[in-house]
């Protein structure tokens, strides 16, 4: 069969052609530290790639969304410290009014305490976090959740308890309402301290009056208890998230581990092949043109 030299000439191109695309692609991989290119590099390998760096992307959400959470039910921990140690303090006071020994002008200086502890148990309601969020409002997180008013405090939030996705599987109570907190139970730690202070403002004149005010005490100090109780329950509820936290931010930098691993596994190249491979196209790749520049110099003239 009687072959062009057009043919010769244009299937020598084509190799060499071929043998410069490899080499290019092999020079690219090595470049990019990646096997694969394109997913025409390894159609089932890129596919598998591709949903591990989603669930890797996933992932990050999760462990950024602990963080928040993290953040945010630390100064819940720190604020109701601050709300513990405020309570104590003031059923001393209480106890202290009780003293029969007391005067008015007595009873009154422990009603400027009280009422300067119901102003920091207002302030306390109304702390936020690091982002500036409101702790106690549910999602009115913008706006102050509590007003000072002549009987304690009034509530502006919703009834709404924040959550945040910290798992696939998991919602986590990253705050509580201020009701929740300050006032359960039929329990107003607010209104509480704005009676029992003007309570103590009231002369004590008679029996009666001396009555009243016992049971004032009494009321208040049970209406404080129950409140700290309460405290005490958001506070061990928040710190069981926080550890549960710990152990999901466990998992998921193992699952981070384990997604890195595989991605590893399917991507990254081969080293000592590409450049063993690479040293074998260019060397194909310089015989191919010898071969080529030869055979096109090729004449019958030449065999006179």
């Amino acid at each position: 069969m009687r072959i062009s030299t057009n043919t010769i000439f244009q299937n020598g191109l084509n190799k060499i052609s071929q043998l410069q695309v490899e080499q290019d692609r092999l020079m690219q991989q090595i470049a990019s530290k990646k096997r694969i290119l394109t997913p025409a590099d390894d159609p089932i390998g890129a596919a598998r790639a591709l949903e591990l760096q989603n669930a890797q992307r996933i992932n990050t959400q999760f462990e950024r969304n602990r963080m928040f959470a993290e953040n945010s039910m630390n100064a819940v921990e720190g604020n109701l410290q601050s709300v513990t140690d405020l309570l104590i303090a003031a059923k001393s006071r209480l106890v202290e009014a009780g003293n029969a020994s007391y005067d008015d002008v007595q009873r009154s200086y422990l009603a400027v305490d009280l009422r300067n502890d119901l102003e920091a148990l207002t302030a306390l309601a109304n702390a936020t976090d690091g982002s500036g969020n409101y702790l106690y409002g549910g999602y009115r997180t913008d706006a102050a959740p509590y007003t000072a008013s002549s009987t304690g405090a009034t509530y502006n939030g919703d009834q709404q308890t924040r959550q945040l996705q910290v798992a696939s599987s998991r919602q986590l109570a990253i705050t509580d309402t201020g009701p929740n907190v300050f006032q359960a139970n039929g329990h107003d730690a607010f209104a509480a301290l704005a009676q029992i202070a003007s309570l103590l403002e009231t002369p004590v004149t008679d029996a009666a009056s001396a009555q009243a005010l016992q049971d004032g005490l009494n009321a208040a100090s049970t209406s404080l208890q129950s409140t700290l109780d309460n405290v005490l329950t958001v506070r061990a509820r928040n710190g069981s998230g926080l550890k549960e936290l710990e152990a999901l931010n466990t998992d998921g930098s193992n699952r981070d581990l384990q997604y890195a691993q595989s991605l590893s596994d399917l991507q990254d190249l081969d080293y000592a092949k590409a450049l063993s491979d690479l040293a074998k196209e260019q060397t194909v790749l310089e015989a191919a043109q010898k071969a080529f520049v030869a055979t096109t110099g090729l004449s019958l003239f030449n065999l006179l």
